[in-house]
C-alpha cells in the first residue's frame, strides 16, 4: 500500500509531465504557425504586394497575436511568480506507525547492503 508521500510524489510527477507535454505541443503548434505565416509573407513579397520589411513585421505581429490568444488572459496587476509555489506538508506527531517501523527496517537493510558491498570489494582486492 503506497504511503501518502508516494502519492504526493506521483501526483507531482504527473503534473510536471502534463505541463511538459502541453509546452511541447504548444511549441510545436507555434512553430507550425510561424512556418505557415512566413510562407504566406514570402508569397506576398514575391507577388510584390509587400516589401521584406513589411513581411517581417507581418510575421512578428501574427506570432504576437497567436501567443496572446494562447496564453490565458492576465490582468497587468497580476504578474506570474518568479518561482514555483511552495507546498508544505504538515504531519501531526503520532505514535510510531507501520511506516516509521518500515523506515527503520529500510535503514537497517541499507546498512547491511553497504557492509556487503565493502566485503565484496575487499574480497575482490584480495584476489
Amino acid at each position: 500500500m503506497p504511503g501518502f508521500g508516494d502519492i504526493v510524489q506521483k501526483a507531482f510527477y504527473l503534473g510536471v509531465g502534463l505541463a511538459s507535454y502541453a509546452g511541447e505541443k504548444a511549441g510545436g503548434k507555434l512553430a507550425e504557425l510561424r512556418s505557415q505565416v512566413q510562407k504566406l509573407a514570402d508569397e506576398m513579397v514575391a507577388k510584390g504586394e509587400m516589401n521584406t520589411e513589411e513581411a517581417r513585421r507581418f510575421v512578428e505581429d501574427m506570432m504576437k497575436q497567436a501567443q496572446q490568444q494562447q496564453a490565458p488572459s492576465e490582468t497587468p496587476e497580476k504578474t506570474p511568480p518568479s518561482e514555483p509555489r511552495r507546498i508544505e506538508i504538515l504531519e501531526e506527531d503520532v505514535e510510531p506507525t507501520v511506516k516509521q517501523a518500515s523506515t527503520e527496517n529500510v535503514d537497517q537493510l541499507r546498512d547491511r547492503v553497504l557492509e556487503l558491498q565493502e566485503e565484496l570489494k575487499r574480497l575482490q582486492n584480495d584476489k
